[in-house]
């Protein structure tokens, strides 16, 4: 009799356990079902109009000529700078939160002078590439 007792509750605890789960399970569906009528939606309404000028590949406003193989190198130096100058504002972000000063458990001195060195080799970085002449887009 115990050893039944005991089943019905562990099997109770497990269905309740699995319950919990129950609505994350129906919100994935219904997210899913949704994806899938929008996109459904979409692939029935739009226009469909063949062209050839919809096939060539585009190249950042320029005619393609050639094959394989035509791009520029300063998209990819300014996709770079973007980047570097995207991860500066990710690390000083924080920084400039936390700098009010040792008194209230902020950084000080140290985060000071750290953040400091840190924009330092940044803007050496800048002008190393402006006096290159890799910042002019002609």
């Amino acid at each position: 009799m115990i050893a039944l007792l005991s089943d019905q509750l562990a099997t109770s605890e497990m269905t309740e356990y699995y319950r919990q789960y129950l609505s994350v399970g129906v919100f994935v569906l219904a997210s899913l079902v949704m994806v899938g009528a929008m996109l459904g939606v979409g692939y029935f309404l739009r226009p469909t109009r063949p062209q050839p000028q919809k096939y060539i590949t585009y190249e950042s406003g320029s005619d393609p000529v050639g094959s394989f193989g035509q791009q520029n190198v300063r998209y990819y130096l300014y996709a770079l700078m973007f980047v570097i100058f995207d991860v500066e504002a990710v690390f000083v972000f924080p920084w400039a939160l936390n700098a009010d000063g040792a008194a209230q458990g902020g950084l000080g001195w140290f985060g000071f002078i750290e953040i400091f060195v840190f924009v330092a080799i940044l803007v050496a970085g800048l002008a190393y590439l402006w006096r290159k002449g890799l910042l002019k887009w002609a």
